[in-house]
């Protein structure tokens, strides 16, 4: 194992005492497969059939909806620019070089569901990996991780309230589903009784009203007071996202899970051609970096559109009640820290 980022104190150590500081850093993170006991090989491989489970319901439920699967795009000289949602905390973005043109890692799909929404298919959804290089603090936070997957989905003409009635059916069949199909293994995993399925409709809160209420840590606040998924509502984001100039409104929405946080970030799409320039222009995004986008919406050919994107690693997290999302990865990817797989 090699650590990225650690203090330079570490290179006059001994090998020894550096080893030794290096694992009480991380002590309390998910380890690589082959450093685990035979019960943490357990505890992992119930983690992994509840996976699995998760995976095979969710697909299921968005084809028999009628959504086309996409297999995903890695490097693209579209993706999403984080910028300049102050939830972002990027070290450092993945680009290369193929054919003489730079590109980058895929930090998410929205652009590609956009475009393939407007010209291909009224209801999509991917697997979609994404590469987002956060910041080695948030090693400790037990949410992040520099590698995860999104189910990422689009629906033309849809409205946010049709987003979020789909997201709450699906969840809820979700859970349900799990305790009858998973029983052993949330047993297991010491889940089974305080998996509770979540009550509808969720809770709407607006990030205004709860800034208000409860000053900058907000969530911090609700999150220990909830016991049932919440909607988060109006939400300063990126040039994509729908806002409305005149009621000075943001059409987005984030689902948080108890004690777990965000676990869905999606939005009404803007389409109009004259607000994405303004927006794209008053933010400083690359206009160049979304050609495609930005013709298609001059030529009235980008549709109006609703989406989000689920983090499958969260989700199943908040299923399993793991500690650190990295224990829902056979190779974890844990902020600051490279292993060898």
């Amino acid at each position: 194992m090699s650590v990225v980022g650690g203090s330079m104190e570490g290179k006059h150590l001994s090998v020894k005492d550096e080893l030794a500081s290096i694992n009480d850093r991380f002590a309390d993170l998910p380890k690589p497969l082959d450093q685990l006991s035979e019960d943490e090989i357990r505890r992992k491989f119930c983690i992994g059939r509840v996976t699995t489970y998760v995976l095979k319901y969710l697909t299921g439920e968005f084809v028999s909806r009628g959504f086309e699967w996409l297999l995903p795009v890695v490097f693209s000289t579209s993706t999403d620019p984080l910028w300049p949602d102050p939830g972002s905390s990027i070290e450092k973005r993945i680009e290369v070089e193929i054919y003489g043109k730079p590109v980058r890692a895929t930090l998410s799909m929205i652009v590609h569901k956009m475009v393939a929404s407007s010209l291909l298919y009224p209801k999509l959804f991917i697997l979609s990996p994404n590469i987002r290089i956060e910041r080695r603090e948030r090693a400790k936070s037990g949410l992040h991780i520099y590698e995860f997957t999104q189910l990422d989905f689009e629906i033309r003409e849809a409205t946010s309230e049709d987003v979020r009635s789909l997201v709450e059916d699906v969840l809820t069949g979700l859970v349900k589903n799990l305790k009858k199909s998973m029983r052993e293994e949330l047993l297991e995993l010491e889940r089974y009784d305080s998996l509770k399925i979540p009550e509808k409709p969720f809770k709407i809160y607006d990030r205004v009203e709860l800034e208000e209420r409860y000053g900058v840590m907000w969530e911090e606040k609700l999150l220990s007071e909830s016991s049932n998924p919440m909607w988060i509502v109006n939400i300063p984001r990126e040039f994509y996202d729908f806002e409305d100039f005149e009621k000075g409104f943001w059409d987005n929405y984030d689902l948080l899970l108890p004690k777990y946080g965000e676990v869905l970030s999606g939005s009404r799409r803007e389409w109009r051609y004259e607000k994405i320039v303004k927006k794209m222009e008053r933010d400083g995004v690359r206009k160049e970096n979304y050609k495609v986008l930005l013709q298609l919406a001059k030529n009235g050919k980008l549709k109006p559109s609703a989406g989000a994107g689920i983090g499958v690693e969260r989700l199943t997290a908040w299923i399993v009640g793991a500690k650190h999302v990295g224990e829902t990865q056979p190779f974890p990817r844990i902020p600051g820290i490279v292993y060898d797989l």
